[in-house]
């Protein structure tokens, strides 16, 4: 592991890391990170991972093979200094958000039905089909751009100097939501070192044993 990553990790691993209680976690989330406090609808949310050993993972993610299309196992990577990332960059997040970053954004694209059945704690909802940019409403994207993202509209150009940083995901490497949101975002000029995609989504945080949550309203 090169240097830099190693001190980058170290980084990550201070910014997260919870004071450790008198009762320890058996299941960590790494080694010295046993739980991550975020905020979610204006309440404390402890992320942990489940800690019963025959836990499994709900019969919503338990499918392997979903029709294609739509269901389409995603790339890598998005293209144009988009990052992807892992649980551990997306807690980091969540954290910083949570102690009052308002320049991130953590956003759940699936559709509502969805999102009922449990999200991240300290994401919101904005729906895929809301967002589809050059699909969806012009007055309902604008106005998600303008309130959620930070984007202003000056004589019909988009400003992008103040846009937070967007941190996406939906349903999981088979899920296009985030994708179609991403590659619209990108083609009206956001700036794609301010989008950072969640890959793994709702179907590896479950795998992990994660804490999920119901919507905040």
């Amino acid at each position: 592991m090169k240097l830099h990553t190693l001190f980058a990790a170290s980084a990550l691993f201070t910014v997260l890391a919870l004071p450790m209680t008198a009762s320890a976690l058996d299941v960590n989330i790494a080694a010295d990170l046993p739980s991550v406090d975020v905020m979610h609808g204006g309440q404390k949310v402890s992320i942990m991972r489940n800690q019963n050993p025959n836990n499994t993972v709900s019969a919503d993610f338990a499918k392997t093979s979903r029709k294609c299309p739509p269901f389409c196992i995603q790339p890598g990577e998005m293209g144009s200094g988009v990052e992807t990332i892992g649980e551990l960059e997306i807690m980091h997040y969540l954290k910083k958000m949570s102690d009052g970053d308002k320049s991130i954004i953590v956003v759940d694209s699936r559709t509502p039905d969805w999102v009922e059945k449990g999200t991240i704690p300290g994401s919101i909802n904005i729906p895929w089909d809301k967002l589809n940019i050059g699909k969806s409403d012009p007055i309902t994207v604008q106005e998600i751009l303008e309130k959620n993202f930070g984007v202003k509209n000056q004589d019909g150009f988009y400003m992008f100097d103040n846009a937070k940083t967007v941190v996406m995901f939906c349903n999981g490497p088979w899920c296009g939501q985030s994708p179609t949101n991403i590659k619209g975002l990108l083609k009206i000029g956001y700036p794609g070192n301010k989008i950072k995609w969640y890959r793994g989504g709702m179907q590896d945080w479950e795998v992990l044993g994660l804490t999920t949550v119901k919507p905040a309203k």
